[in-house]
């Protein structure tokens, strides 16, 4: 079955799921994370079939989140190495730990926890504003088209009346 794309959407939360594809891709993320680097190591870890595991990978390098080292020539094997762009996810991860740890955990309490090496403290995310530093919430934040992406979304609906992109910041751009 062809999935749709997102990539193109004026929307970095369906351009970022774009990337993201399934479930495995985060999954296979939280791995590298914790230290994995190598194919049967992600493949033991996951429990994940090879050619799903092969395909995850593979355009993780083509978005450059990870990159390929050879640490061996023969036969060539390689280890998966997170770039910059890909340790900049791990805030997602945290932020959506957080919120599993939450909601999903149960009375058994989180799976795992987070220790913040800076301070010694057992923490977790929260987001707050880099401005201020106060907690962002969907009471105290509201969305705001940029100038560059007053256009519709594909559904035609981007800041129509009633939304709350419309409250917070009325389309300028003549959409209905």
């Amino acid at each position: 079955m062809r999935r749709t794309s997102f990539a193109q959407w004026p929307c970095s939360i369906a351009r970022t799921m774009d990337l993201l594809g399934d479930w495995w891709t985060p999954l296979v993320l939280r791995e590298a994370f914790y230290g994995i680097r190598r194919f049967d190591a992600f493949q033991e870890s996951l429990g994940i079939a090879r050619n799903t595991l092969t395909d995850r990978l593979r355009r993780l390098v083509e978005e450059g989140l990870l990159e390929k080292r050879p640490y061996q020539t023969e036969p060539v094997r390689h280890d998966y190495v997170l770039t910059e762009k890909g340790r900049d996810f791990y805030g997602v991860l945290l932020v959506m730990n957080r919120w599993g740890d939450r909601w999903l955990s149960g009375e058994a309490g989180p799976p795992v926890t987070m220790r913040h090496e800076t301070c010694g403290q057992e923490t977790h995310a929260e987001v707050v504003c880099a401005a201020c530093g106060e907690p962002m919430t969907l009471d105290n934040t509201h969305p705001r088209m940029a100038p560059a992406t007053h256009r519709t979304w594909p559904n035609g609906r981007m800041c129509g009346p009633g939304s709350r992109a419309d409250r917070a910041a009325p389309c300028k751009a003549g959409h209905p």
